[in-house]
């Protein structure tokens, strides 16, 4: 096949970043295994090698514990001296330290088992204190759990960060040191919310810091704030007085507080002016070398001084610091900042000089407007012209100018030339006190010059910035490595990419970093699809020297035309024009028919890119390739987006229209090859590239675009997004105020809790949350609760509804735990409502609730979950206002909790409307088909998206189906009032439309109801009076029961209320069709259901942010927001369904805001691991706000798993228990047959004579685990266990595609064994649940991203009855963070154990019993065991001809025993069955000219079809229940 260029190891599609670097094997292939001091392992290395490394011989003589126990050697700090200095100190090169060395170390646990235990902060040495270092900064690069080892001694350990802050006292480090130890700090920083680090690390950002200012700038700071003047002296006097208590006199110059992190910018800027270039050779011709390791040092501290900035309290006291250094003037001035390797370091100064000039009053942290900073600048600038007026002869032109003549840059720079060395530092120095003239610097003209312009020149406004930026990324953001770095980031270096920490600096800082975030984001997505779609286009160059293409691609086709046909005037008061419209013709007569309707379903709004390609004339030769850019092995120049206007065939036809231009009936299907698509090209891109050409004479880009790209539609509505982030950028935006603080990460974290909140409903009608009234006092158990009736008397048999009065000491004592709190309940028992010493009364009214009416469709449905008190606990939190926060952990009822809460909700506050939003559409659809299970209408539930189709019921709840459903009823309803209008022998026509019916209701319904009821006023006497008199008898005939029974006045007179109940409904429910009647269009019938009539609209987050400006212009309002799966949505998606409404009078409507989720199960999916890593763009707003300490309820009970398999991960949990179900219940009581534990760790070794292996880097595979793990589910096959009730879940593509391959082979062609139910990875599974997993974790060498133990609870909780773990026990026994589940795991053999005595999947034998375990050695011999099982299969079939049934016997002449592949065992061609990266179809499903069908299309086919093709059979309870 024709070389592609482009898709070799760049082509970094579908595979997800290693853990370590993987060198590509070409490199490493010959490279020998080395255990010398300071060797660099390769990336081939295995397990056994690992083994005979020095370091893992050391450790396993020191520290590493095996079954339990730890070495006897005493602790030597020779050894860790030893261990520094020839493995982790690092003298030459880029990288401060030997990352594999150090990962060995780490995964050992040497700073858990040996650095901490025996850490003494008088006699540790350099060595030990560094060495600890590095262990916590690379458990911050492997994103674990850095602090956790040392909460257990936290004296301790404020003695080993002042130990580190003393650290370079006395002592010059290596620059790698100097690295090392300034990421340590940028990492404690970033961890303000664990109180162990932050009370030490915010005494250095402290006031005190201040006494390392110039005199000059600490006057100036003072004067800007006079408050603190007081809080100075107060201080001042606290200083003096501790230092007379240690009987020492106080030296600001000596205290640690006060210098150390001007020190540390001291330092830098040292390195920067005199250690980054070094001249090699003689004179002042030597050429200049450039230091590696200083650059990244430079780029680091960058880092951590941004790190201080944006966050406000660092930012607070330091600023002026900054300033008072003037370190963004200094490195814009340094050498670096203009050389080819600064690039990156260039773009951090500017993002730290962005922070530093952030619109914020730095000690209230209130947000400048765009005017009062405009008028602060002006201000400040009118101050300077002042001065200079007054005392600086040189300036009076500039005194007297008018300041938007004189505030840019370059007008300053003028000016200010005039100035004498002398002149411009007594003005800096002495007049502005803008700098020390101490400052080593002080004699540089340029500098001075830069400080004044930096202080006085105008900066641009941050709105006009963001409304400059084009959304659609160009090729040069594209490929920059500093801003979207290429898969393989490992962590080590740092981006210039904003941080999504724990606080912001304000809302617009906030949506700042999200927009830059998201947009970076979607830009690598996009760059990824173009550098897969472009190479099979086969750019080259023709005989007539133009660009053509010889292959073809599904995603990318040539451009045969492409014209720009309108540029709008400018709108006032901006430069780039309004729009600028262009037409792109294309052929589609390539394309098959299946490709060529995915070109004709383009529609308005679709983004596309256009391409301009021009390959180099010759093909690159090998060298070349490898040292070439991605742009330039494409040949590619630019790259453009734009979205969809219109499309038209060949015959001019408008195509897809939804606008209606087209009507229904006239629609033709598309004629001709040729289409041309009418598409909005970016404004200020447009802008940026026409300036270029006139001013720098650059290309005409727009002359130059000959191919055009798609994308797949679901993955391209970034500009949606994007465009509502920019909006609510340029709006005055506003969260509740009871909500701003606690957003932004300051104040007091329980602000936003219902017990703080005004407001509050006293008197809850909680329906049919409680049962009986026992459930209601299990509920309040901490309480004396007696039932009253509406009149007060007490009632002695109370049944529900319920009304409480919540009483006041409820407020304080709702159980939500802050986040960094741990839970005092006792786990044995279920968390009670409220912790109350003695028990308080407490006042429940029972009432009978009126009869609903006489037809049994009246009854409401009724809630039959009995809600644990934790339960209830979320339901009263989630209907009072405020913030509610609850945790589910797997099987704990999340979706039942969020019903009832709207439930409640619905009935308590019937005019509020209330919006869903989740991650997914499965979660949304699981979500609203229970609601329909309770009392709310249908027609008041909406459901917006694409997802709605997928709901399980045979109403339609979108909007045009519930449209239909109103127009509907409204017939059926007029048609009952005709019938009543009969009955009341009056004319028909009253049914006519809804409006003559409303009159009917006024004039002839209710007016004889009231009439009915003066009549009875004196007759309550007679039992069959209201039987006689009740004027709509003859109405009420057909109902299936009689309604009066003439017995009893009191009985016969609720009766007739409810039939009037009944009536009033109906034609309160026509009222509600009557706007359906008077609007027309399909459009307004729909926009008015979703903006008045439905109560509860649902969408996913994704909906939410691409139609906001829709739901705006609508005017859209809602009063509640409740959010499901909100720990797996990005910030910034949870953000944007809070403001999809306009404010009222500047104030926000929404008064709830419910989010529910489960931070220790897996994050949001972001695909450029630097964006996960460095930025925590992968941080949930549910996670951010429970790691700054906001109380959330943690559900407590679950429902899903045995209760021994809850203990693999309930450890993770608070106080996770049981319902009592699954104590109960017998199926959880029963062993699984033919196995004799319910879970087991199987350890599986190297298979011919391999463990892990990657035929590509990261795509990780273990042939040993793939086989035995089929191995097993053919067992328990042929055991006759339901194919859909198992499920094979992988932590690693690469081996879910492996494990496709060997089912493939060995499993469907057998019917009676099938595919089982799915066999996908554990990220994908989150969600879901099976009653048996089979999970292979698949390394053997380094634990990889299983580390994070989030992934570890996921995986670990997707099992309700079995769970079969294949791994590799001797490296994951060892890992730290695993080690609850693991030591719970390995208290079982690590060897299968199987009961051969069981034929049939069900057997009476107790869980508890292992039967007699029959121990599998190994691979081959479960192979064995599944030979003899399926040769007694044959006999059986043949000696007695019997149906297959569900306990494993064969179905005559399903047994093909010539044709079919092996069953029983691995296979002998495994290499060739290997499923590889570079074996996956490439774009248009052809691989090497023949189509993969066995990895691809027929396990699409088969094994997510969820189930086998013989066991068709549901789960038990319906449907997977949520994690």
């Amino acid at each position: 096949m024709t070389k592609v260029y482009g898709t070799g190891t760049y082509d970094f599609k579908r595979h997800r970043v290693a853990e370590y670097p993987v060198e590509l094997s070409s490199q490493v292939a010959d490279k020998p295994i080395e255990s010398k001091p300071g060797s660099t392992l390769p990336s081939s290395i295995t397990l056994s090698e690992i083994q005979q490394d020095r370091l893992t011989k050391i450790a396993t003589e020191n520290w590493i514990q095996t079954g339990g126990k730890k070495p006897e050697k005493p602790f030597d700090p020779v050894l860790v001296k030893e261990i520094y200095d020839t493995e982790l100190k690092v003298t030459s090169g880029r990288k401060p330290v030997p990352l594999q060395r150090v990962m060995i170390l780490e995964v050992s646990q040497y700073l858990e088992n040996y650095l901490w235990p025996n850490f003494d902060p008088e006699t540790a040495t350099f060595e030990h204190v560094m060495s600890m270092i590095l262990m916590i900064n690379e458990k911050f690069r492997e994103n674990v759990a850095a602090w956790t080892c040392f909460h257990d001694r936290e004296d301790l350990f404020k003695k080993f960060l002042r130990r580190v802050l003393r650290l370079k006292e006395g002592r010059d480090l290596t620059i790698a040191e100097k690295t090392n130890y300034l990421v340590f700090m940028i990492n404690a920083f970033q961890s303000l919310e664990d109180d162990i680090v932050n009370e030490t690390v915010l005494s250095l950002a402290g006031l005190e810091s201040w006494h390392s200012l110039s005199y000059g700038r600490f006057q100036m700071e003072l004067c800007l704030q006079p408050d603190l003047i007081k809080k100075w002296r107060k201080l001042s006097k606290k200083w003096v007085t501790e230092a007379k208590k240690r009987g020492e006199q106080f030296d600001p110059s000596s205290s640690l507080e006060a210098n150390f992190v001007r020190g540390l910018i001291e330092e830098f800027i040292e390195v920067l002016d005199h250690e980054v270039f070094g001249n090699e050779g003689d004179g002042a011709m030597g050429i200049q070398s450039v230091d590696d390791a200083c650059i990244l040092y430079c780029e680091r501290f960058m880092e951590f001084l941004i790190d201080l900035l944006n966050q406000l309290p660092t930012r607070r006291y330091l600023r002026p610091i900054v300033g008072d250094v003037a370190v963004v003037a200094k490195c814009r001035l340094s050498a670096l900042y203009r050389h080819e390797k600064g690039k990156l370091f260039a773009q951090l100064v500017d993002l730290l000089q962005f922070y530093e000039k952030f619109e914020i009053k730095d000690h209230d942290g209130t947000q400048l407007t765009d005017d009062e900073a405009l008028q602060f600048h002006y201000d400040r600038f009118f101050a300077f012209q002042l001065l200079a007026f007054k005392k600086i002869p040189k300036l009076q032109e500039l005194a007297l100018a008018n300041i938007g003549s004189v505030h840019k840059s370059a007008d300053l720079r003028r000016r200010l030339s005039g100035l004498t060395l002398e002149e411009l530092k007594d003005v800096v120095c002495a007049k502005l006190k803008l700098l020390s003239k101490h400052d080593p610097w002080a004699n540089n003209k340029n500098f001075l010059t830069e400080v004044v312009i930096s202080f006085f020149e105008k900066q641009q406004s941050q709105k006009e910035a963001i409304n400059a930026l084009p959304l659609y990324p160009n090729e040069q953001i594209m490929w920059d490595e500093s801003v979207i770095p290429s898969i393989n980031y490992s962590g080590e270096g740092c981006l210039a990419l904003p941080k999504l920490n724990l606080q912001f600096l304000t809302l617009h800082d906030y949506l700042l970093r999200n927009f830059n975030l998201f947009r970076l984001e979607s830009t690598y997505e996009i760059r990824e699809d173009i550098q897969e779609s472009v190479p099979h286009l086969l750019a080259h160059i023709n005989n007539e020297g133009e660009t053509a293409f010889r292959g073809w691609s599904r995603m990318a086709v040539p451009i045969k035309e492409f014209k720009i046909t309108e540029v709008k005037q400018p709108n006032i008061g901006e430069e780039k024009p309004s729009s600028v419209t262009a037409e792109v013709t294309f052929s589609i007569r390539s394309y098959r028919s299946q490709i060529r309707s995915e070109w004709d379903a383009l529609k308005e709004h679709d983004v596309l890119f256009l391409l301009s390609i021009r390959p180099s004339f010759e093909p690159l030769s090998a060298d070349e390739a490898a040292k070439a850019t991605v742009p330039q092995r494409l040949g590619l120049q630019y790259v453009r987006g734009c979205e969809i206007i219109e499309i038209r065939d060949e015959e001019g036809n408008l195509m897809n229209d939804f606008s209606g231009r087209v009507k229904r009936e006239e629609w033709k299907p598309p004629k001709g090859e040729f289409r041309t698509v009418t598409i909005a090209l970016d404004t200020a891109q447009y802008h940026i590239d026409v300036t270029d050409i006139a001013e720098k004479g650059a290309e005409d880009v727009y002359s130059t675009f000959n191919v055009l790209v798609r994308r797949k539609p679901k993955e391209n509505n970034f500009k949606a997004i994007l465009e509502s982030i920019r909006d609510l950028m340029n709006e005055y935006c506003v969260v509740p105020d009871w909500l701003h603080n606690v957003f932004l990460g300051y104040g007091n974290p329980s602000a936003a809790q219902w017990a703080n909140m005004p407001d509050l409903l006293e008197s809850v009608d909680f329906k049919d949350t409680f049962l009986d009234a026992d459930h209601l006092r299990e509920s309040f158990s901490n309480y004396e609760v007696s039932f009253t009736n509406p009149d007060g008397s007490e009632n002695l048999e109370p049944r529900p509804p319920f009304r409480i009065n919540l009483p006041k000491t409820l407020k304080g004592n709702a159980n939500a735990v802050p986040g960094n709190k741990v839970s005092e309940a006792n786990p044995a028992h279920d968390v009670d409502m409220v912790g109350a010493s003695s028990k308080e009364k407490f006042i429940v009214e029972t009432y009978i609730p009126p009869d609903p009416g006489p037809y049994p469709q009246d009854q409401p449905k009724q809630n039959s979950v009995r809600f644990t008190p934790t339960q209830v606990g979320a339901i009263i939190s989630g209907i009072q206002p405020g913030l509610t926060m609850v945790v589910g952990p797997p099987g704990t009822g999340k979706t039942d909790t969020a019903v009832q809460i709207l439930n409640v909700l619905y009935h308590n506050c019937p005019s509020q409307r209330t919006l869903i939003i989740t991650h997914s559409n499965q979660a949304l659809n699981d979500l609203f088909e229970k609601i329909m299970e309770r009392d709310v209408p249908a027609r008041y539930l909406l459901r917006l998206g694409q997802g709605e189709q997928e709901l399980a019921t045979d109403l339609d709840f979108s909007r045009q189906g519930r449209v239909n459903a109103m127009l509907v009823r409204r017939l059926e309803l007029l048609s009952e009032v005709e019938r009543l209008a009969r009955s009341l022998q009056l004319p028909e026509d009253v049914g006519y439309t809804c409006e003559t019916a409303g009159y009917f209701w006024l004039l002839h319904v209710y007016s004889r109801w009231e009439q009915f009821l003066a009549a009875c006023a004196g007759n309550e006497d007679k039992p069959s009076f209201v039987q006689d008199r009740f004027p709509f008898k003859e109405f009420f005939s057909d109902t299936p029961k009689p309604v009066f029974s003439g017995d009893s006045f009191e009985k016969d007179m609720r009766a007739a209320k409810g039939c009037f109940r009944h009536l009033k409904t109906m034609f309160q429910e026509l009222e509600e069709c009557r706007a359906f009647e008077l609007l027309k269009s399909t459009a307004d019938r729909a926009h008015y259901l979703m903006t008045k009539q439905a109560k509860i609209v649902a969408m996913t987050c994704t909906h939410a942010a691409l139609k906001r400006r829709d739901f705006l212009q609508l005017g859209f309002k809602y009063d509640n927001l409740l959010m499901e799966e909100s720990a797996q949505i990005l910030e910034i998606e949870t953000f944007i369904p809070m403001l999809l409404q306009k404010q009222e009078d500047g104030h926000a409507r929404l008064k709830r805001c419910i989010l529910i989720g489960d931070h220790h199960q897996l994050p949001p999916v972001v695909k450029n691991m630097a964006f996960q890593k460095y930025s925590h763009m992968d941080q949930s707003l549910f996670t951010r706000f429970v790691r700054l300490g906001i109380p959330y309820i943690e559900l407590n009970a679950q429902g899903r798993a045995r209760p021994s398999l809850a203990k693999l991960y309930n450890w993770r949990y608070r106080d996770l228990g049981d319902l009592p179900f699954v104590k109960e219940a017998p199926i959880f009581h029963r062993a699984n047959a033919g196995f004799s534990y319910e879970y087991q760790l199987v350890d599986v070794p190297d298979y011919e004579g391999r463990g892990e292996s990657t035929p590509s880097p990261w795509f990780y595979q273990n042939q040993g685990e793939a086989e035995y793990i089929v191995s097993v589910y053919i067992y328990m096959r042929l055991l006759g266990y339901p194919a859909n009730k198992i499920s094979i879940l992988t932590t690693y593509n690469g081996q879910k595609l492996l494990i496709r391959d060997v089912i493939n082979r060995r499993c469907a062609p057998y019917p009676f064994i099938g595919p089982p139910s799915k066999v996908t990875t554990v990220d994908k599974f989150q969600g879901q649940q099976n009653d048996f997993i089979l999970l292979s974790l698949v390394r053997s060498r380094f634990v990889g991203h299983l580390r994070d133990v989030r992934r570890l609870v996921v995986a670990m909780s997707r099992a309700r009855l079995g769970l079969y773990v294949f791994c590799r026990r001797s490296l994951f026994e060892q890992c730290y963070e695993l080690q609850p589940t693991f030591q719970l795991l390995l208290k079982r053999p690590d060897q299968l154990a199987l009961n051969l005595t069981e034929n049939t999947s069900f057997t009476e034998r107790a869980v508890q019993d292992v039967g007699n375990p029959y121990i599998v050695r190994d691979l081959e011999e479960m192979a064995h065991i599944i030979h003899d099982r399926m040769n007694q299969l044959y006999q059986a079939q043949y000696q007695h001809y019997t149906p297959y049934t569900e306990d494993g016997v064969i179905e005559d002449g399903d047994m093909e025993t010539e044709s079919v592949p092996p069953v029983d065992g691995p296979s002998e061609d495994t290499d060739d069955r290997k499923t590889r990266p570079d074996r996956a179809a490439d774009s248009d499903g052809v691989v090497d000219g023949t189509k993969d069908e066995t990895t691809e299309e027929r396990v699409d086919m088969d094994i997510e079809n969820g189930s086998s093709s013989e066991n068709n059979v549901p789960p038990e309870n319906g449907k997977a229940d949520e994690s």
